[in-house]
């Protein structure tokens, strides 16, 4: 016999599934009495308080005798080894700031291949043989054999049964207190010297592009002899209130939403984008801000982005490899804080269908010892030729290596938002606004084959010189281009927000350095043959112009007509993460970064294998929890919705009899959808087992990722689309999960 029906206010509904499903209208009603949590700050002044946890040169000065100082100020500067009694010295200084810090213990902060940080705490306290303990730390310390390295991704470049790994302070990143623990920033390689982490490629690609940029500056400036990469990130994310986050089992196991009904308002109205910060936002968001300048980065900026709920912070400009350590430690940072006030934080690329994902932009310039941006137009001929060597180089750096830079980027996440007219294409282009576009077509037309005649030069001259300090496209940019110049920087745009800089910034560096190398070459050839220095910089530059200006493109990056265009161009259009993965796996791109010191051969393919294990592992996970969700939360909603319908019309029948056909025609059209969709989401979710258990059988990891890429992907967006359109049908009552307009506009 059927369980009774009960009526409350005027829906029925089944007593045992809504018991079943508090999970949801429980979080609801607990995001309903939030609110803001309010921290005091610890000055008034941003300034007092900044820093105060980073063993940054300031501290040092005041810790450190001369000899000391000076050692770790020349290796941060010139990377010349430290010296055992400096190391000592450093070691015994930095526990004496640390244990003033309130710190307990010590760890090597580290970035192995799993796209995020590694850390394991060790006191600083040795046993005396009297039963005491003393407090200790020496140089030797700042160099540590890591006990279980094995666990970490390898591709395959070490044994399993060799388990040592040996993380070492990189001091170009400054160590900091987090809580009760000393952090090191450092690199970390195996026994043989193999990376096995992001951080040392992104050092050894900056000392690339260092060494390539200073050589072609000594055209321009004797005075410049270092060059620095920049980077300046910008960061998007989601919140979503904790209550409503632990009743979504897809958010917690694989940062997004795998299904959901679109909610009737989402973005169109473009009212969120630069709109007032809710207060309890507004509380997360100044918290999180002093806790972020304490360990020393600055933050300026924050906002609402265009997604409801979406928003985004961003630092000032930094030095490539710092800056790339401190995003990292902020994403840690903001899950913490983002705890203190009941929410969590989503920084998957596409966390909700429909509405804006978010990428983490990476504003990438050069700039050297003398304070000179390289891209940066100056008021001069000679400055702005110096701006045109720089940037057109770097046009040129992209066009030839732009499947690496697509490959650099590829995410499971950022699958799902490239190209989505929310982001920027697959496609590598650049934009350069109109100002510059015209320059380079008409230096591009002017300069002759032979020797530039004095008016040929004066005109030259002239025209270089008008360059703008402030381009007017500045304001202006193309939100659409993959990589935008943007008046004194190039903005990446491309990267997804989980993304780890190191990798982009290490590909970036490293072509721009490759193409330097080979500008410089060139352009003393062209010496060597008679030309004058100025002469030959126009010819070559010209020629680069000529052959690289596929690259460039002003237009919508989203329309179908310019994926046409770019494939007349002769422009890779690589869609997918495993295809894109693929590039990793060419001998000119082993080439490319051994030539240069960067990676070896053996690296980047161990690379290339982690990355393919990312790619399954992930998808096999998203599979996994979309067919458990379907199976075990939706359907049993469903089915529990037709029960109720069933017994609606069976009630009516008894009592109306013939009559109640007409009066049950709605139910009956209700029920006859539902009961399709629950064939359809069971046949789509025991697809996706079937078909996903048969991929997992595959030994080629490369084949496995494709597989999972052009069959799994498909069916868990089949499943998704399925559970969407039940929400949609089933009784709010009892429908268990939260809805994206709950997600979404709850705060």
């Amino acid at each position: 016999m059927s369980p009774p029906l009960l009526l409350e206010g005027q829906v029925y509904f089944c007593p045992k599934f809504y018991a079943m499903s508090l999970n949801r209208q429980q979080a609801l009603h607990e995001v309903l009495d939030r609110v803001p949590n309010h921290q005091p700050r610890p000055a008034n002044k941003i300034s007092e308080y900044f820093g105060e946890n980073v063993f940054n040169l300031h501290v040092m000065r005041s810790y450190l005798p001369d000899e000391a100082y000076d050692g770790i100020v020349e290796a941060m500067e010139k990377g010349t080894p430290i010296s055992r009694k400096v190391a000592d010295q450093t070691a015994s200084a930095m526990k004496e700031w640390a244990i003033s810090r309130g710190a307990t213990h010590y760890t090597h902060w580290f970035q192995p291949l799993t796209g995020s940080t590694a850390e394991k705490h060790d006191s600083f306290i040795s046993p005396t043989s009297d039963g005491r303990a003393i407090e200790k730390f020496d140089g030797t310390l700042l160099v540590q054999q890591e006990p279980d390295a094995s666990s970490f991704p390898s591709g395959g470049i070490r044994n399993t049964f060799e388990a040592r790994g040996y993380t070492l302070w990189d001091p170009t990143s400054p160590a900091f207190v987090w809580g009760e623990t000393l952090c090191i920033p450092t690199i970390f390689i195996s026994y043989t010297g193999y990376a096995l982490d992001n951080k040392m490629p992104l050092l050894k690609a900056l000392s690339a592009v260092d060494a390539a940029a200073t050589s072609v500056c000594q055209y321009f400036d004797r005075n410049i002899t270092k060059v620095n990469a920049t980077l300046g990130w910008e960061q998007e994310y989601f919140l979503v209130d904790k209550a409503l986050y632990a009743a979504r089992p897809d958010l917690a196991m694989t940062g997004r939403a795998l299904f959901g009904a679109a909610p009737a308002k989402g973005q169109q109205l473009d009212d969120h984008y630069f709109g007032a910060i809710p207060e309890r936002v507004s509380a997360f968001m100044k918290d999180f801000e002093m806790e972020a300048h304490k360990l020393g980065i600055p933050v300026t900026t924050r906002h609402n982005e265009v997604a409801p709920n979406q928003f985004e912070l961003a630092p000032v400009f930094e030095e490539a490899n710092l800056a790339n350590d401190h995003n990292l430690l902020l994403m840690e940072l903001l899950e913490k804080v983002a705890r203190r006030h009941d929410f969590r934080i989503l920084l998957h690329e596409k966390p909700f269908a429909g509405v804006n994902g978010s990428g983490k932009h990476n504003n990438w310039s050069l700039g050297t010892n003398t304070g000179v941006n390289l891209l940066k137009p100056g008021n001069n001929p000679k400055t702005n030729l110096r701006f045109l060597t720089f940037f057109v180089n770097t046009l040129a750096a992209l066009h030839r290596h732009a499947d690496v830079v697509r490959a650099s980027i590829a995410s499971v996440g950022n699958d799902h938002r490239l190209g989505a007219n929310e982001a920027p294409p697959a496609i590598m282009s650049a934009f350069i606004g109109s100002q510059l576009s015209e320059l380079l077509d008409a230096l591009e037309a002017s300069i002759k084959a032979g020797k530039l005649t004095p008016a040929d030069k004066t005109a030259l001259k002239l025209e270089i010189g008008r360059i703008p300090e402030v381009l007017l496209d500045n304001t202006d940019r193309n939100r659409t281009s993959p990589f935008a110049f943007t008046g004194n920087k190039f903005e990446l745009r491309a990267a997804g927000s989980t993304a780890n800089c190191a990798v982009p910034m290490t590909v970036l560096n490293t072509i721009v350095a490759e193409q330097l190398n080979a500008f410089k070459a060139a352009v003393d050839v062209r010496i060597k043959g008679g030309d004058k220095k100025d002469d030959a910089l126009l010819k070559e530059l010209q020629k680069l112009i000529k052959e690289h200006k596929a690259i460039r493109f002003e237009g919508n990056g989203y329309g179908d007509e310019w994926v046409k265009e770019a494939k007349k161009r002769g422009l890779s259009n690589l869609t997918d993460t495993p295809t894109a993965l693929q590039v990793w796996g060419r001998k000119e791109v082993a080439e490319l970064f051994s030539s240069l010191g960067v990676l070896t051969t053996e690296e980047l393919h161990a690379r290339q294998e982690v990355e393919y294990e990312n790619y399954v592992m992930k998808r096999q996970i998203e599979a996994r929890v979309a067919g458990d969700m379907a199976t075990n939360i939706v359907l049993p909603a469903a089915i529990a919705y037709q029960n109720m319908l069933i017994e609606n019309i069976s009630g009516l029948t008894d009592v109306f009899g013939k009559d109640a056909k007409a009066m049950t025609a709605g139910q009956r059209e209700v029920l006859a959808e539902v009961a399709e969709c629950v064939s359809k989401l069971h046949k789509s979710a025991s697809s996706l087992r079937s078909d996903r258990s048969k991929i997992n059988k595959m030994d080629d990891i490369a084949k496995r990722a494709v597989k999972y890429g052009s069959v799994v992907t498909p069916l868990i967006e089949e499943v998704g689309s399925h559970c969407a359109r039940l929400e949609q049908l089933v009784d709010n009552e009892i429908w268990p999960l939260p809805k994206f307009q709950e997600m979404l506009f709850t705060r």
